[in-house]
């Protein structure tokens, strides 16, 4: 796997924390949405093309998201799950409402709006917003990574200093993700070198990672919207976020994020794992 270190270089970002301000209005915007509709009785749900769940509050919350960004920043673009992409632009907001659909529709909680804005190709500001668990992270890029419970006071956020493999817990995702990417026996050695192995699924284990309570999440079968309000949360709490090669990328498809620390020997661990024996 190819090692990639840095995180491409920014315009001026000035302005940056106007755009902070907004984003967590979006979030305002996506809560009062999704939150009524969790775990309601008539929510309505049907499957996209891809034969992916959608609920009526994923529809009405990038609705409202895309809304406020049209009268607010009219010149920016804009990339959603549900409805697409608008014209290509420097600045480019790019929005889940809904990560964690499945869990949205049967009534647990982990599940959150994720909101970015990419600059010159990479996300720079993050919100996640988790209504349901009482929970909030934002940062942007030289602001530092900040979270807050039931709209309390903001506490900054910094991921851990674990240094060793052996100490390490790691959040996985799913075990069929792994698989269908063929990387089940990079997971089964995963499991073996680290201290803790669980899958606490969706954003919220990059969150934990973020917090400092994790060291290692990846995923693969993922797009941009899926990944960048967490690879800009965790990068600015000092953490790394690449794709599964190594690229500093969201758009590649998968996801590695550590302490940064821990980083470079995730990479080496996951590309020198040996093939497992046929069952």
């Amino acid at each position: 796997m190819n090692t990639v270190s840095s995180t491409p270089a920014a315009p001026a970002l000035d302005g940056l924390a106007d755009d902070l301000a907004l984003a967590l209005r979006l979030a305002d915007a996506a809560d009062a949405q999704t939150l009524p509709r969790f775990d309601a009785a008539d929510l309505q749900v049907s499957r996209k093309a891809d034969r992916t769940h959608v609920t009526d509050a994923d529809l009405a919350a990038e609705r409202a998201i895309r809304e406020l960004i049209t009268a607010e920043r009219p010149e920016d673009g804009i990339f959603g799950e549900e409805f697409g992409r608008t014209d290509e632009a420097p600045r480019r907001w790019i929005i889940d409402p809904i990560d964690g659909t499945a869990n949205f529709l049967r009534g647990v909680p982990a599940w959150g709006t994720m909101i970015a804005l990419d600059i010159a190709g990479y996300p720079r500001l993050g919100v996640v917003s988790s209504p349901a668990m009482r929970r909030r992270w934002w940062a942007a890029e030289g602001l530092g990574a900040w979270t807050s419970v039931d709209g309390g006071d903001p506490r900054p956020i910094r991921v851990s200093e674990v240094d060793d493999l052996d100490d390490a817990s790691v959040s996985f995702q799913s075990i069929a993700q792994w698989d269908g990417a063929g990387h089940l026996d990079a997971l089964v050695a995963l499991s073996r070198r680290v201290w803790r192995d669980r899958a606490y699924g969706d954003i919220w284990s990059y969150m934990l990672l973020a917090e400092g309570r994790l060291e290692f999440v990846a995923e693969f079968d993922v797009k941009e919207y899926d990944l960048a309000a967490a690879a800009a949360i965790v990068t600015e709490a000092g953490g790394r976020m690449t794709s599964f090669t190594g690229a500093p990328s969201v758009a590649e498809g998968s996801a590695l994020a550590t302490n940064g620390v821990l980083h470079d020997a995730f990479l080496e661990l996951l590309s020198s794992a040996p093939p497992l024996a046929a069952p």
